[in-house]
């Protein structure tokens, strides 16, 4: 008998069609949000193909009325996302500087040293286990995207190109002995069979090991009318509230957590098996689901408010767009991010409205945004046509974006940050605030 049974992937569908609880099977009927159909946010187009159709599939989110996980229903395989991906976490200079801390940090707080194994899990392209490998601790990471684990084997970061089960938790157990750490950022978003994804990391994690997980909180995301984080490849939405069981399940627990700033308001949870006494829960973790409670994560009451809030931010961000149009304004935009996708779409924004937009990422480049169709160029695009404004569309880095891209206030040129609410920044007093 395995130490962790792999647990079966709850039935996408009830008998009488409605969609099932990801984390309890329980039958999903209350809405959250319905964003309508959108293609899959990552799906670039190419231009040969710009006037070929789409696949779409619906944005509609669900609270379970058991457990309170919030959800999308799988529609879109993850094999069908994650083969190939378009997103390479070392284009933002700000999310490295987050995972060296991070590395520093555990390492120092775990006794971390050429004895421990380290294994991240959807490693993307190294950007996080090059620090470990840099200091002479052995890491694997697990990332089923080929093309990016191929940046990170080129970097020098042993990377496995797999999906991360249970089964596979137990083979690198067996094969390469159990992990001191096993970390993730935005990861568990990501992952529709989430009982087998525990499964492995009860699997691979040694005795006295510690698991860390990133992942934006519900809290902030419903406080904030983060509704562009909702796409295809993110099929959870988590609180504490709704985590806690599914660790239970895999016989885990948490003992700490961290409030990270990080994608609008993230936590850093911090587990281990039940049985290891070694690891004493902080206050922290109380406070954690006490601030859930307050604001009504357990019960249906406190979802119903969000999508009102959600129509508010279209509704505004059009008149703005068709304001500053109608006066002849140029509108370009920065970042061909998921999320801006999911914003875009929602929105029915496309090249009438915002002209292109500029992306540090090659492989985005020269192609078209799903669903919009609004083209993709290298960042010298905003200096050879000067817009009047630039939308942000990961508003999360908002800060990073203004600092490198102050220039644009040499021709008068103002940004807009589309969330919690359309706002029009101005560069150089966004650089005053920041200096004072």
């Amino acid at each position: 008998m395995s130490d962790a049974p792999a647990q079966p992937a709850p039935a996408a569908e009830s008998a009488a069609g409605e969609p099932r609880c990801l984390g309890c099977e329980r039958p999903l009927t209350h809405t959250v949000v319905d964003l309508g159909m959108h293609p899959p946010c990552e799906s670039y187009v190419a231009p040969e193909d710009a006037r070929a159709m789409e696949p779409t599939w619906p944005l509609r989110v669900y609270v379970c009325d058991r457990c309170f996980l919030v959800q999308l229903p799988p529609d879109v395989d993850p094999q069908s996302i994650f083969e190939e991906y378009a997103y390479f976490s070392s284009y933002s200079s700000s999310w490295l500087q987050h995972a060296e801390r991070y590395a520093t940090e555990i390492t120092e707080r775990l006794g971390l040293d050429e004895r421990s194994f380290v294994v991240e899990l959807a490693s993307n392209d190294g950007y996080l286990l090059r620090n470990f490998v840099a200091a002479g601790i052995p890491a694997l990471g697990v990332e089923p995207a080929a093309n990016v684990a191929q940046a990170a084997i080129d970097q020098g970061v042993p990377t496995l190109v797999e999906f991360f089960t249970t089964e596979l938790g137990l083979r690198l157990a067996k094969e390469r002995g159990p992990a001191d750490l096993i970390c993730g950022a935005n990861v568990l978003a990501q992952v529709p069979p989430i009982h087998d994804f525990f499964g492995g990391v009860r699997a691979l994690l040694a005795p006295d090991g510690v698991f860390t997980f990133e992942f934006p909180h519900l809290l902030r995301q419903m406080e904030s009318t983060q509704f562009d984080t909702i796409y295809h490849e993110h099929y959870l939405y988590l609180s504490l509230l709704a985590l806690e069981p599914i660790l239970a399940r895999q016989r885990l627990r948490l003992f700490d957590v961290e409030e990270l700033a990080t994608h609008g308001g993230s936590l850093r949870v911090f587990g281990t098996r039940v049985e290891d006494d070694s690891h004493a829960a902080t206050p922290r973790v109380e406070a954690i689901r006490r601030a859930e409670s307050q604001a009504g994560l357990g019960t249906l009451d406190g979802y119903r408010r969000f999508a009102a809030s959600v129509e508010e931010v279209r509704h505004a961000l059009l008149t703005l767009l068709i304001g500053l149009r109608r006066d002849g304004k140029r509108v370009a935009a920065y970042g061909a991010a998921g999320k801006g996708n999911t914003l875009l779409n929602y929105c029915g924004v496309g090249p009438d409205l915002v002209e292109y937009v500029v992306d540090h990422n090659p492989y985005k480049q020269g192609r078209l945004l799903p669903g919009s169709r609004i083209p993709i160029h290298a960042p010298a695009r905003l200096r050879e046509t000067r817009p009047d404004y630039v939308l942000i569309l990961p508003w999360n880095l908002r800060e990073e974006i203004l600092a490198e891209h102050a220039y644009v206030s040499e021709w008068g040129g103002r940004f807009i940050v589309p969330i919690p609410r359309p706002e029009v920044v101005d560069p150089v007093a966004a650089a005053l605030s920041r200096a004072v």
